[in-house]
């Protein structure tokens, strides 16, 4: 019934907008995490996040109060989100390589909130990104690759689903995320409790490899453990960092 519903667009709109006014968040804490260091590090209140769902996103909960700027290259997702969301957020819909990169170093005087979700050049967007000193970055760890220091090779068109290794070829480690960061004054921060998603800020101090945890999602989603996953992605192109 819900999947029919969601082919219809006045009714998945429907539909999302019901979710949102009940309040709506990323896969586990993110939200809660954000606020609380947003808080604690007296964040500017704006945010920039890339790789969205118009009802799932890490920086959801800070709609309220925070201008923000949310980037996908889906169409209908894009189309879904400017019907939904609030004012004060803008909406992009963008494939993102290194090279266009500018205008979101220019959407705003100072960012709050970095926020990265794209399943593939994760690490080198951030890498590039960094020099903007976001007040609080979250982006995606790939669980598959434990406690490795290591990325997957930046492709201009990275697509997972194209990549092979069922879908677990993507991104950068924790490891690989929290030297990349260090390098520029941030340090671990937390850790969502569905795994998946870490935080830096500059007062962090956690040690990535005893704070690193699996995803439980692909693990109910494939019966696998994380070293199965490591398995079936270990003899791929990577990039030591």
């Amino acid at each position: 019934m819900l999947r029919s519903l969601k082919k219809v667009t006045p009714l998945r709109r429907m539909y999302y907008r019901s979710l949102i006014a009940k309040g709506i968040g990323g896969q586990s804490d993110e939200g809660q995490i954000l606020l609380r260091l947003a808080k604690e590090t007296g964040a500017p209140k704006t945010f920039i996040e890339f790789g969205f769902h118009p009802i799932q996103f890490n920086c959801a909960a800070l709609m309220g109060s925070f201008k923000g700027l949310l980037i996908d290259a889906n169409s209908q997702q894009i189309a879904d989100a400017r019907a939904v969301l609030p004012s004060n957020i803008r909406i992009e819909e963008r494939f993102l390589d290194l090279e266009n990169l500018d205008f979101i170093r220019q959407a705003f005087p100072k960012v709050g909130v970095l926020s990265i979700d794209i399943d593939g050049n994760d690490y080198w967007f951030l890498e590039k990104l960094l020099e903007i000193q976001p007040s609080v970055i979250s982006i995606e760890y790939n669980p598959s690759f434990l406690d490795r220091s290591i990325s997957t090779i930046y492709d201009p068109s990275f697509d997972r689903a194209k990549k092979g290794g069922r879908g677990w070829y993507h991104g950068a480690s924790l490891v690989a995320m929290s030297k990349l960061c260090a390098a520029y004054g941030y340090g671990l921060a937390a850790v969502s409790e569905g795994g998946v998603n870490a935080f830096f800020t500059k007062t962090g101090k956690l040690d990535p490899k005893t704070a690193w945890r699996p995803s439980e999602l692909r693990a109910k989603w494939s019966g696998t453990t994380p070293q199965q996953q490591w398995e079936t992605v270990k003899d791929m192109p990577f990039v030591e960092i």
